[in-house]
């Protein structure tokens, strides 16, 4: 019962800790991958695996958040690199692990949902080496050695959670079926999660110069432009295969606690503000559809 009237408070308390304590986050910031890694695992053993097809649907989505973060970075190139970077982790980031809770409270479908997860997840993990070694930071490595390093850490942390719920559900499906019953154990590993990356991104603005802050706010805004663009595109591919909110979900609703530990890794630290900003821009959003959803149910009683 407590935890149930603490959830609706959970992402800004997660986010004001994050603040709060963030010089204390680099000494626990080595569990973000784990939480993470969690985060996912939970989030594939609700997948049927059987029934789960790639659809059109996926495919045009898929279109539009891989060589739509490429034209994100490029349009917003003139601004600087940080808010071009901020731009193309906002778009290039995978299908947030809440998302099928939003998509079920909407009334959409969690299959397509999921589906399309899958694939974004797949996706980022393949094509994250190679793409943030080009326009990231490779230090003194070349583009080989660089791309190798991002891969070893990128590439397990997506695809060894997939795999995890796989051999799950072969092993056993009453297992599997447990786990994805509680998913609400996502939820809080997540809130858990979004406390620690925040406040590493914290950590990052508050040692940048004063000088920086309208960059910032512009990679904010930006964030914020990237987001209702994509729940807007998201829904009308969606509207156009049959299901608007699967579509809206899945392209508008991002894996943020990724993204930031993303950025912080292997960008310029700043364009993690894109990320951060976007927390609150897609949890407005979702906040609006619920309300109008549930005046509109209220209306028809």
């Amino acid at each position: 019962m407590f935890l149930q009237r603490l959830k609706p408070w959970m992402l800004p308390i997660a986010m004001l800790g994050g603040i709060i304590f963030h010089s204390f986050m680099e000494k626990v910031e080595f569990i973000a991958p784990y939480l993470i890694f969690l985060m996912l695992y939970i989030t594939f053993c609700k997948a049927d695996f059987h029934r789960l097809r790639v659809s059109r649907m996926s495919l045009l989505l898929l279109l539009v958040q891989i060589p739509g973060s490429l034209a994100a970075y490029y349009l917003f190139l003139p601004l600087g690199t940080d808010v071009a970077q901020g731009a193309f982790i906002c778009v290039f980031c995978p299908t947030a692990t809440a998302a099928p809770v939003i998509t079920s409270m909407l009334g959409g479908s969690i299959s397509a949902l999921i589906a399309y997860s899958i694939i974004s997840n797949i996706s980022v993990a393949f094509l994250a080496p190679v793409l943030f070694t080009f326009l990231g930071n490779g230090g003194n490595m070349d583009f080989f050695d660089s791309m190798l390093t991002i891969s070893a850490k990128v590439i397990p942390l997506i695809l060894l959670p997939l795999i995890a719920a796989v051999l799950t559900g072969r092993i056993s499906q009453r297992a599997r079926h447990a786990i994805a019953t509680h998913q609400q154990l996502s939820f809080y590993i997540w809130a858990i999660s979004l406390f620690i990356v925040v406040g590493r991104a914290v950590t990052f603005v508050m040692a940048e110069p004063i000088e920086m802050a309208s960059e910032m706010i512009l990679i904010a805004v930006v964030a914020g432009v990237m987001c209702a663009g994509q729940f807007y595109i998201g829904r009308r591919i969606g509207n156009a295969c049959g299901d608007k909110i699967a579509g809206a979900q899945g392209l508008g609703q991002k894996n943020t606690v990724l993204a930031i530990w993303m950025a912080l890794s292997y960008l310029n630290p700043i364009s993690s503000v894109g990320p951060a900003a976007y927390i609150a821009w897609q949890n407005t959003i979702n906040s609006l559809q619920l309300y109008f959803k549930s005046k509109k149910e209220t209306k028809q009683r």
